[in-house]
């Protein structure tokens, strides 16, 4: 029986392609489905065989954790680098949207904390 092994939803092509070429490359049968045209589907990849879930989900977890080692490493050159934009350099890049998203976020949290402060005036 098939078995879901690895959702495919918001991850990097690059994992993606990391993840299939570690299936094949340990021989472990696969396939693969997408949502579709209205996105009603699981973008996935699934294990046509069980029997081989534990063995691939061992060098999945494997992976990711090397990746992440890598992940961390690449942020922290950038970061070394100069080349993580700062907050500022966010600002001056779109100052529309920042302003915009700021307002957003002020407005959203006042809405949300409208019911408390009722309850204050209140009692």
């Amino acid at each position: 029986m098939a078995r879901l092994l690895f959702r495919l939803a918001q991850v990097p092509d690059d994992e993606a392609a990391d993840i299939r070429a570690l299936l094949d490359e340990h021989q472990i049968r696969y396939y693969e489905t997408d949502a579709g045209f209205f996105r009603v589907g699981l973008d996935a990849i699934w294990l046509a065989d069980g029997a081989q879930e534990e063995r691939a989900r061992e060098l999945i977890r494997e992976y990711q954790a090397e990746r992440a080692v890598r992940q961390q490493q690449n942020y922290a050159q950038l970061v070394e680098a100069g080349q993580v934009p700062s907050m500022w350099q966010h600002f001056c890049a779109q100052p529309i949207r920042f302003i915009a998203s700021a307002v957003a976020i002020i407005f959203v949290a006042g809405l949300t904390l409208v019911p408390f402060v009722m309850l204050l005036k209140i009692e």
